[in-house]
């Protein structure tokens, strides 16, 4: 069994509260925007960490991290990248490749919304944590965890730490 914590959007941020989490982890996934890269050397330093770049990160994360992170954990396939899109309405880059492959986990970040979504066309479960840092519309920071065993998904949880700023 594994536990992971996924974040997103951290945008440079990272402070008590979200490694409190990062702790009880057993593996910390990023989906992206994660700003500078002292945030995920301080999650390194704890965990192991699997992450993708997004929009906003620099070349220094686009050469230390994938725009497609595909991998398997616990027999149970996931691909994460930082824009992706929902289901019914994945992104372009994505959609023919899902669609003949799904996974059954794909998780994107960007929207800074917090959803969790099962695709039941694709028979997959969407994942995407909102946003954990400070920057951005949203009004809560919220990060999601969950177990993987034998295949399966389980005891999801939504996080909601302190309100933004």
């Amino acid at each position: 069994m594994k536990k992971i914590l996924l974040l997103s959007d951290t945008h440079s941020y990272i402070d008590d509260q979200i490694l409190k989490f990062v702790k009880q982890a057993d593996e910390v996934w990023h989906a992206g925007d994660i700003g500078n890269l002292d945030v995920t050397d301080t999650i390194k330093k704890l965990k192991p960490l699997r992450a993708v770049y997004g929009n906003i990160d620099d070349k220094n994360a686009r050469t230390e991290f994938l725009l497609d992170n595909k991998f398997n954990v616990e027999n149970v396939s996931v691909w994460m990248t930082h824009i992706g899109g929902y289901p019914n309405k994945y992104n372009l880059r994505i959609r023919d490749e899902i669609s003949k492959n799904p996974p059954k986990i794909f998780i994107a970040g960007h929207s800074h919304i917090l959803k969790v979504q099962y695709d039941k066309k694709l028979n997959l479960l969407h994942l995407n944590p909102g946003a954990a840092g400070n920057h951005g519309f949203h009004k809560v920071r919220t990060m999601l965890r969950f177990e993987l065993q034998k295949g399966e998904i389980k005891n999801l949880e939504i996080i909601e730490l302190a309100k933004r700023g």
